[in-house]
């Protein structure tokens, strides 16, 4: 019989690079120089220089994840996990044993060993909840006791777990009125809103939209070994007239779409 021991910690490691659990993002890689964009940055490095919960805000597309793995990089945590939660994506009868893992034997066809929760994964690094106006009511008194106790139960066994982790929230729901829906608890959402960070619309910071609109034409040209693509000065002044209710996302996606589907070096308001 031969029996191989590794360190839980270098374990851990492997797991999360496994799970692609690695934050790549850093302040001076988000693109812009608007006023509001630059004190945003501001308030995400003041957050990055505590363990201090946080929460971010903003519509969907404007880039809450690459924030928070900003946050992280800047942090005294960046050479450990990033773990992102989607909230919504966890099947509800999952939820516990998915963030918090769970002992053999816990239920029925429960893995040979149990398994490791994303809680656990994220030991001494980030965990990065996003959607968590989506988080079940249970897990919601759950996520509480690890806020304020810096403890969790893995399914299974009663016996608290201690964890050292750094907890970034983000959501594009309106928590103050779900709290007075009751359907999101009012002393979770004074917990992980002790930092608030609210990213702009892009409609909010027009004057960046040029800058972004270039960035990703020449990431595309790169990626697929295209001629760089430039836009006239009326494509851009039509650019930076829409609404973008899908904001970075949708800018990104008109982007490369029209560059694939008119294939000319430069393009105008018409392409």
């Amino acid at each position: 019989v031969v029996f191989t021991l590794r360190e839980g910690k270098r374990m851990r490691e492997l797991a999360t690079r496994a799970l692609g659990a690695k934050a790549t993002y850093t302040f001076d890689r988000i693109i812009g120089e608007s006023d509001l964009l630059k004190e945003t940055i501001r308030q995400g490095k003041l957050a990055a220089h505590s363990d201090i919960t946080t929460l971010i805000i903003g519509e969907s597309g404007t880039g809450k994840e690459l924030f928070a793995q900003a946050i992280h990089n800047a942090s005294s945590r960046a050479n450990q996990p990033f773990v992102v939660v989607n909230c919504g994506a966890l099947p509800r009868n999952l939820v516990q044993s998915e963030l918090f893992g769970y002992d053999e034997g816990a239920f029925t066809g429960a893995r040979r060993g149990g398994k490791e929760g994303l809680f656990e994964m994220a030991q001494d690094g980030t965990i990065f909840l996003d959607e968590i106006g989506d988080l079940d009511p249970s897990c919601q008194v759950k996520l509480l006791r690890v806020l304020q106790d810096q403890t969790f139960e893995v399914l299974g066994d009663s016996r608290p777990r201690k964890t050292d982790i750094r907890v970034v929230s983000a959501t594009n729901a309106d928590l103050r009125k779900m709290v007075g829906e009751r359907t999101f608890r009012e002393d979770l959402f004074y917990r992980i809103n002790l930092i608030t960070v609210r990213l702009p619309a892009l409609r909010e910071r027009r004057e960046d939209i040029p800058l972004l609109a270039r960035h990703f034409a020449d990431r595309q040209a790169e990626a697929n070994g295209f001629p760089r693509t430039e836009f006239s000065a009326d494509a851009l002044q039509f650019l930076s007239r829409l609404p973008y209710p899908g904001n970075i996302r949708e800018l990104k996606n008109l982007v490369e779409r029209t560059i694939l589907v008119n294939g000319k070096p430069t393009l105008d308001a018409a392409d």
